[in-house]
């Protein structure tokens, strides 16, 4: 069945079944990517993923059902199945089908175009080729993947909403392993896109960064004025973004509850959400619930404006939903997540910002990033890498030492912001970013 013939055959069981408020949201996926290892594609895989799900109110609770199997006889089927599991429900949330906000923006015109398999092999091969191509030093475990994936969903109700959008990501990585002797490295970074001039730095960048951490050396244990890396940065960004959902801070899993309209970081410190963010390769126009999405700033000069919310949380604390319910997919419940979500940058390029650290650590990489930090204390203790810093000057690498602190604190020293953002990969509607942040003395535990 196509869309069309979905909902005619959903909206037409409803009505069958009496009822008033209903909902109809539909998602498709298709992505191919392909990894290599060593000179060979290692894996390949070319998907179409797509369903709907229906929602309903019926007693006074809302319940849902989805399938992936669109035919007219279980179009009947999940109605029902919508019906009953809303009788199951002991939630005491307020809960309603959204009539629909008074205005959307219009996503940027995409230049995202699906290649083929062929295509995205050959872009994988030939990023392999070329990291091995760089040094000598480069040895197996080595890894190129590109991957292209678009999407498109629907969502309609009983009060005459109905709204689409389609996006697209493309995007290469490679994952480099060096050896000299006996000591190995490695090192990961990422194309945006799948365009000629983003791929062709991509190999030369990755393995320099992986020979420049050969012969690191340990450092003592001691308070350090560090700079985190813009990467590393957006690391613990996604990591304690929980503590931004006013569901976390209702149930008391966040440290922010009632602390909208305080200071609770430093004055350099504004972090947006912006789901249609200037060259953003996925932006979308409105939420899971159908709310349209803005751009907000979370934090601005150190003082939280808001929390994200979707609809039922923004009732609870009679409020207005900031459009952050999202479906991760066709079968997902609504959950509260960012959209491009990012500390904004300051106005000091890098050779600035170093000399105004002068001496300390950059810190380069955190390992094992979520196992180190407890979203509900702010509390984290991990794995760390990166170089010394002399005269504003990057210096020897350094390993193995632990960077501790809170990121709550953390947020409260953040003394500079450099002037570029770094965005990770997309993950769905949900990308982070940040620059470098310079703060003075963090505990370092070495040797």
């Amino acid at each position: 069945m196509k869309f069309d013939a979905v909902k005619n055959s959903l909206i037409a069981e409803a009505k069958r079944a009496g009822l008033e408020e209903y909902e109809v949201f539909y998602m498709e996926s298709s992505g191919i990517s392909a990894q290599t290892l060593k000179d060979e594609i290692s894996s390949f895989s070319s998907a179409v993923n797509g369903g709907v799900c229906f929602r309903c109110l019926s007693g006074g609770k809302i319940g849902s059902a989805s399938t992936e199997l669109l035919e007219e006889e279980e179009m009947r089927a999940l109605v029902a199945r919508a019906i009953a599991n809303a009788g199951m429900l002991e939630s005491d949330d307020e809960v309603e089908i959204f009539e629909g906000s008074d205005h959307y923006e219009k996503p940027e015109t995409s230049d995202y175009r699906a290649l083929s398999a062929a295509e995205i092999k050959e872009i994988a091969l030939d990023l392999q080729k070329k990291t091995y191509a760089q040094s000598g030093l480069v040895t197996d475990g080595t890894e190129s993947c590109a991957f292209c994936e678009s999407f498109s969903v629907e969502l309609l109700n009983s009060k005459g909403l109905y709204l689409r959008n389609t996006a697209g990501v493309s995007c290469a990585y490679v994952s480099v392993a060096v050896r000299r002797g006996e000591e190995a490295q490695d090192a990961f970074d990422f194309a945006p896109s799948l365009k000629p001039e983003d791929l062709s730095t991509l190999p030369g960048r990755v393995v320099e960064e992986a020979i420049s951490k050969l012969s690191a050396q340990e450092v003592d244990s001691g308070k350090y004025d560090v700079i985190i890396s813009g990467r590393q940065m957006r690391a613990l960004l996604s990591a304690y973004s929980s503590v931004f959902s006013a569901k976390s801070a209702q149930l008391g899993l966040s440290l922010l509850r009632g602390k909208e309209g305080e200071k609770i970081a430093a004055d350099t410190v504004t972090l947006i959400d912006d789901p249609m963010r200037h060259g953003a390769p996925v932006q979308t126009p409105f939420d899971g619930e159908g709310v349209a999405t803005y751009r907000k700033p979370v934090i601005e000069g150190g003082v939280l404006k808001t929390l994200l919310y979707d609809l039922a949380t923004a009732k609870k604390a009679g409020r207005t939903s900031t459009g952050n319910g999202q479906r991760a997919s066709y079968s997902d419940a609504v959950t509260i997540r960012p959209y491009n979500f990012y500390l904004a940058p300051g106005t000091l390029d890098e050779g600035a910002l170093f000399a105004r650290l002068k001496d300390g650590i950059y810190i380069t990489e955190l390992k094992g990033l979520h196992a180190g930090a407890d979203a509900v204390t702010g509390d984290f203790s991990i794995d760390s890498e990166g170089f010394m810093v002399r005269d504003g000057r990057i210096c020897e690498a350094v390993r193995s030492f632990t960077v501790a602190g809170n990121f709550f604190d953390l947020l409260k020293k953040i003394e500079a912001v450099g002037d570029r953002v770094y965005f990770g990969i997309p993950a769905g509607f949900t990308v982070y970013g940040s620059p470098d942040v310079l703060l003075r003395k963090m505990s370092i535990a070495g040797k």
